[in-house]
């Protein structure tokens, strides 16, 4: 099992505040670097959310927006 799995495993159930944890960690590097790698901190989020399974998705109840 990977150490991947087991993050996945932990954080079964706890989507919202992992979410906001990676939010949250690259806000503060964010400010550490004064914005200098914005970009590769942002995208390093949304690969994190991806695998987490917690990449922003809309509610399933809400209709799609137009």
């Amino acid at each position: 099992m990977s150490m991947l799995d087991k993050l996945k495993g932990m954080l079964k159930g706890h989507e919202d505040v992992t979410r906001q944890g990676v939010e949250k960690a690259g806000d503060a590097i964010d400010a550490k670097t004064g914005n200098k790698y914005q970009s590769q901190v942002d995208m390093a989020q949304q690969k994190i959310n991806e695998q987490l399974g917690t990449d922003n998705k809309p509610p399933r109840d809400t209709p799609p927006q137009p």
